[in-house]
């Protein structure tokens, strides 16, 4: 069982990346008149994408990409995990050209600058501009493998999460939103956890990041993503469906590049979509906004509980086939990792 749980985790968010890629930046409107209706199959982004322009259908972005780089990371470090390990995965994968010049956001970029110069990775994270402040959520988009590797024990993986966001998002928002993600899916990789219990580690996870955040990291200005997340998963509760969990949740939490927004809007989706990962990846992937990493936080979640066996066999080949991909090996190495 705990095997299927880590391949449909990372399963899905690569699924859950790929199909929010053309859509990122878009309205629900300019999706609609740009994809013909409501997306439910991988469509190459647009010429003018902000971010994915150029790429091909069903190809993967930052976030799972980073993703990938920490499972293999974890399978070789374990709970021994550090911050400079961490810095080293951000300057590897900058290297990759697929990614990093069309990816990287503000917070991300700063850092690897910063680290490539030689600087301490637990001095960068704690740093930076009102840009670069680390209250984003690219800490929390690739953070799911923690969660899987710490599976059954979110407080273990809040911990970990926590060392991912040093070097580049040690703030009380960038540790909360990567916190609750992980302590979500170590939860829901429980034999038995129910939506409830997984949204309830979730906001556990949430406060004691942020907690993590302003005692060991630097305090900023935002707004609490455990209070959030609890909002969105309300509003998810109410929708009649699909479309009105999107406008609700995107109304009212927002579906932007803070973590704040981006990790609610995950939650909340994901309780919407009942923990379907392929629905759950469809939602995010027609709100809009930071579709592909709202997409692949969520259906990291979904996976995780609901396992490879809840998402489509061709799906996942087409985005292996796109991605030169074998989530199935990949998902071993993980596992054979937390045996030890």
């Amino acid at each position: 069982m705990l095997r299927s749980k880590i391949h449909g985790s990372l399963a899905a968010a690569c699924l859950a990346d790929a199909l929010g890629a053309p859509t990122e930046e878009l309205s629900r409107d300019q999706i609609r008149a740009a994809f013909g209706g409501y997306v439910t199959e991988f469509h190459a982004p647009l010429p003018g994408a902000p971010y994915a322009k150029g790429r091909a259908a069903a190809q993967i972005t930052d976030d799972s990409s980073q993703m990938i780089l920490l499972t293999r990371l974890l399978a070789r470090t374990g709970a021994a995990l550090s911050p400079d390990d961490m810095a080293r995965l951000l300057i590897e994968w900058s290297k990759n050209e697929n990614y990093f010049p069309h990816f990287a956001g503000p917070t991300t970029r700063e850092a690897i600058a910063r680290l490539e110069r030689g600087e301490d990775p637990r001095e960068v994270g704690r740093t930076g501009t009102i840009m670069t402040q680390g209250a984003s959520n690219g800490a929390a988009m690739r953070v799911g493998p923690v969660g899987l590797f710490h599976h059954g024990d979110p407080e273990s993986a809040v911990r970990t999460a926590f060392t991912t966001c040093v070097p580049s998002h040690n703030t009380p928002p960038g540790v909360a939103g990567a916190a609750a993600i992980a302590a979500a899916v170590a939860r829901a990789c429980t034999p038995g956890a129910e939506i409830v219990d997984i949204v309830r580690a979730a906001v556990d996870g949430a406060r004691a990041g942020a907690e993590l955040g302003r005692t060991e990291g630097r305090d900023v200005p935002g707004a609490s993503v455990e209070r959030r997340i609890e909002r969105a998963v309300a509003l998810a509760i109410t929708a009649r469906d699909d479309e009105h969990a999107i406008d609700l949740i995107a109304g009212e939490i927002g579906v932007g590049l803070p973590a704040a927004e981006a990790v609610p809007a995950a939650l909340g989706f994901f309780v919407a979509a009942g923990g379907d990962p392929v629905r759950v990846a469809r939602l995010a992937a027609n709100a809009g906004g930071d579709s592909d990493t709202i997409g692949c936080m969520a259906a990291a979640i979904a996976g995780a509980y609901r396992g490879i066996e809840a998402i489509d066999e061709a799906a996942v080949a087409e985005v292996e086939r796109a991605n030169d991909l074998d989530l199935a090996a990949l998902a071993d190495e993980l596992l054979a990792a937390t045996r030890h």
